[in-house]
């Protein structure tokens, strides 16, 4: 009898307190001017937040069809998924694609397409083949940049020991050169972002003496400056206060616990001499590849930057460029630029191919190409575009357990992989995660080699623009070649 009368206390008590706590949010949200929706409906408007909160993760599972999605649909999610835990993405009953929808990209088999004894290894591609340490490989999907600091240490980890088992290169981002990185062994592309982080003095300048501890890793097989990234064009990189640890910071040499800013360009670089002058600088003191990364807008500064470089030799041209879709990318980015600043991949990299051939310079600059090509189909169009190489960030990041929940820039990540909270980063398990990693780039690696085989071509970069086919306003689909013909600015 007392155990019962201390319950039934227990429960007056606590559902007074409950009708006291509701009293005092009526009252507050029936006083306070800051929110409508609160002041004329007290305290059952709050339920408004709470609701619009929990849409960003129901929304993918109860009510967007397979197709709909943005960035990234069910679909193409799920293809990812498949792809690192288990290596085999056979579907069944027919395609849930519409076929006839604009801007399709249709491969165009060939009759008699290759036999398996007839096909053959992607060919190496060398890097840089003037350099004092140049970089050949033949892989066809490659990770992009990613820095620690937007991204977890068990992440990083992840990567790295994935890279080196799919044999692969990882892109350290902009952020530095961690421990991390090297842990697996992986080919390393060591990225140069505005603010110079893990390759600066203390005034922030880029600083030779890092530059060649940086190189002196064998691992480090390239420098890549980057000048704009998809997310952000016009804008440097951005990472909050709260993912600025301690060890971020050291590896970057910025102070502990500030938001980490970089311009929005590199303060030294104007104009395409300028840029020529940092990457021969970047080639003489690491004696390894040096190419840059950009979204593609206004793309008449790459005539100034091939006319430079003819009036210079040949010689300094940059060993390659990364050209980026600007349709948005991992991280933290303003929705003003992310939403409507420069090309999409789709118009930019064929832009960029043609103008290298136009200029006598496709031999010499080998283009690499991300933005959003995470499937075999859009990487296969890179390749009948003109690429010779493709990167990921966001297929990799699926890969490590990634669910699209738009949560990079609050270190809230339920998945662990963009957060610095120990506790949600528990849930990533490098060991398994790398394993996901490389079974992802083999199984995407497989299926862009068997659409160019369909095609009658024995390796994806035989794959030219007359493979793919685009459907038009029409419903008829159109040759790439057509569309974008390569000869178009010859003359």
């Amino acid at each position: 009898m007392q155990v019962l009368n201390v319950l039934v206390y227990t429960f007056v008590l606590m559902a007074g307190l409950g009708v006291l706590a509701v009293l005092i949010l009526f009252v507050i949200d029936i006083t306070q001017t800051q929110h409508a929706i609160r002041r004329n409906f007290p305290v059952i408007g709050r339920f408004r937040y709470l609701f619009e909160h929990l849409g960003e993760f129901f929304r993918q599972y109860f009510f967007a069809l397979d197709r709909d999605e943005l960035p990234f649909n069910r679909a193409e999610r799920n293809w990812v998924y498949r792809a690192s835990r288990q290596g085999s993405n056979t579907i069944a009953f027919g395609s849930t694609r519409e076929l006839r929808r604009v801007g399709t990209v249709l491969y165009v088999n060939s009759a008699w397409p290759l036999l398996d004894k007839d096909v053959s290894k992607p060919a190496p591609v060398t890097i840089g083949p003037a350099c004092a340490r140049p970089y050949a490989t033949n892989s066809l999907i490659n990770i992009s940049a990613m820095s620690y600091g937007s991204i977890s240490r068990p992440a990083v980890r992840a990567l790295s020991r994935g890279a080196k088992s799919a044999e692969i290169w990882l892109n350290t981002g902009e952020g530095g050169l961690a421990p991390h990185h090297l842990e697996g062994g992986c080919d390393l592309v060591f990225q140069i972002g505005t603010a110079n982080y893990g390759v600066r003095d203390a005034e922030g300048r880029l600083a030779d003496a890092k530059l060649a501890e940086v190189a002196a890793h064998e691992q480090v097989r390239m420098f890549e400056l980057k000048l704009s990234q998809g997310a952000k064009p016009g804008k440097g990189g951005i990472l909050p206060a709260v993912k600025v640890t301690r060890e971020i910071a050291s590896i970057r040499g910025i102070p502990v616990h500030e938001a980490s800013i970089s311009p929005n360009r590199h303060p030294d670089i104007d104009s395409a001499a300028d840029l020529l002058d940092v990457i021969a600088r970047i080639r003489d003191v690491t004696g390894k590849p040096v190419g840059f990364k950009a979204v593609i807008g206004d793309f008449t500064w790459l005539d100034e930057l091939f006319e430079e470089i003819y009036r210079r030799g040949i010689a300094s041209a940059p060993d390659f460029i990364t050209v980026d879709g600007g349709d948005g990318g991992s991280g933290a980015a303003p929705m003003p630029l992310m939403d409507n600043v420069g090309m999409v991949v789709r118009e930019s990299l064929p832009l960029l191919v043609d103008r290298l051939i136009a200029s006598g310079l496709r031999e010499r600059i080998k283009v690499i190409t991300s933005g959003k090509l995470i499937v075999p189909s859009e990487a296969a169009w890179a390749y009948c575009a003109g690429a010779d190489f493709v990167a990921s960030a966001r297929g990799f990041m699926f890969a490590l357990g990634c669910i699209q929940a738009m949560q990079c820039n609050r270190n809230t990540c339920p998945t662990g992989v963009a957060t610095h909270n120990r506790r949600l980063q528990r849930g990533l398990d490098p060991a398994d995660k790398a394993e996901r990693v490389a079974r992802y780039a083999r199984t995407i690696s497989t299926e862009i080699g068997m659409i160019a085989h369909s095609c009658g071509v024995s390796e994806p970069r035989q794959l030219q623009r007359r493979h793919c086919r685009i459907v038009t306003e029409t419903g008829r689909s159109v040759p790439l070649d057509q569309i974008c013909p390569p000869t178009q600015l010859a003359g």
